[in-house]
Order: structure tokens, then C-alpha cells, then sequence
């Protein structure tokens, strides 16, 4: 299996390409840097020129995009760009550029998390855009090609991340990285489709 990573680098990312690795799939991680390919996700030129650039592949996995942190009261009408303009439409976009560029029974993943079901302080914006992909997941998938599958990957605080976010989630069983990525393996390889796949403890 041919698989692209995009955010194959990061905390999540790379235990994920790990796994896919050590069963000798073909894995490609895409990132805005250091990548074997580079795309910067808020941009969606750079995403048609990924895909023109990779040809086909056999699944698809977005563990990227960014949302501002910060107090409401702060939050400013820019500050909601970034994640509207990264973390959503980003997304929104590798489904709609990157269906075409999918082999026959592909896949696409995408990612969000536990704000959009219990958020914190701080995470109107990253809530509201996660909850935005949720509802865009189940939508689509009722329309896009036959055969291909779409799904969300919506994960809580995760073990390898605890010791940077645990103050921000009071009282959270950290989600262990063997459930991390068997989230991710439900939806590459499972048969679900239009699901938000929630792993939250």
C-alpha cells in the first residue's frame, strides 16, 4: 500500500508512519518542512502541486493543520483565520484536490480531536473548527466516489503529548499511543466510511 502522511513528522505522525513502515508499506510524509515532499496546508495550490508532483496512492492521512489558543475575550477575527484558514479548509481541501488522485477503494483520514466534543479554556477556535470537520466528514462522504472512503481520527490528549498539555486538561486519562494508532489503522484499513472515529481515553 502507497501512503501519504501529511504531518508524518510530528507527535502523532510519526508513530503512525512508524507502524506503517515496519510492515513495509510504501510510506510518504509530507510536512512544511523536512519532508519527502513539502505542502503547506492552508494553501491550496501547494496541495494540487503535492498531488501532481506524488501521482497516485492508495490512501491519504492529514495529522496536520494549526488553531489558535487563546481566551475568547482575545481572540480576534484574524486569529480564527489561522485555524479556519489551516486546520479546516486545509482539510477540506486534501479531500477535495486529493480524491482524484486516489487509487480504486482509497482512503482519506483527516484529524481533529476532543475539543470538539469537551473543550477547554482557551480553544474556541480549535473547537469550532474541529467541530466544523466533523460535520464536514459525514457530508461528503455521502457524495464523494464510490469506493472511496472518508473518515475523522478524533483523539483526546494522547500519551506522547501529556507532559506539554496536561495542565490544559485537568483530570484526563492520556490516550495510550497503541490506541492512537489503531485509530488510524481503523480507518486506512477498515471498511467504515463518513464515521468521526473517537478515541478520547
Amino acid at each position: 500500500m502507497k501512503l501519504l502522511i501529511i504531518g508524518g513528522n510530528g507527535t502523532i505522525g510519526k508513530r503512525v508512519a512508524n507502524h506503517y513502515k515496519q510492515q513495509e508499506h510504501e510510506v510518504i510524509i509530507a510536512a512544511r518542512t523536512n519532508g519527502d515532499v513539502n505542502v503547506d496546508i492552508a494553501d491550496s495550490k501547494s496541495i494540487k502541486s503535492m498531488f501532481e508532483q506524488l501521482g497516485k496512492v492508495d490512501a491519504i492521512v492529514c495529522i496536520a493543520g494549526e488553531a489558535k489558543w487563546a481566551p475568547f475575550n482575545d481572540l480576534t477575527e484574524e486569529d480564527y483565520y489561522i485555524g479556519l484558514k489551516s486546520k479546516l479548509m486545509g482539510q477540506v481541501n486534501i479531500v477535495r484536490i486529493g480524491q482524484h488522485y486516489l487509487n480504486q477503494n482509497g482512503s482519506i483520514t483527516l484529524s481533529t480531536g476532543i475539543l470538539a466534543d469537551d473543550p477547554v479554556l482557551k480553544t474556541t477556535s480549535a473547537a469550532m473548527v474541529n467541530g466544523g470537520i466533523h460535520s464536514f466528514v459525514q457530508a461528503a462522504a455521502l457524495e464523494i466516489p464510490t469506493g472511496t472512503r472518508l473518515n475523522v481520527v478524533s483523539l483526546g490528549m494522547v500519551e506522547d503529548a501529556y507532559e506539554k498539555y496536561k495542565d490544559y486538561f485537568p483530570g484526563h486519562n492520556p490516550v495510550p499511543m497503541s490506541k492512537v494508532v489503531n485509530a488510524y489503522v481503523r480507518s486506512i484499513e477498515g471498511k467504515t466510511n463518513g464515521n468521526v472515529i473517537r478515541y478520547y481515553e
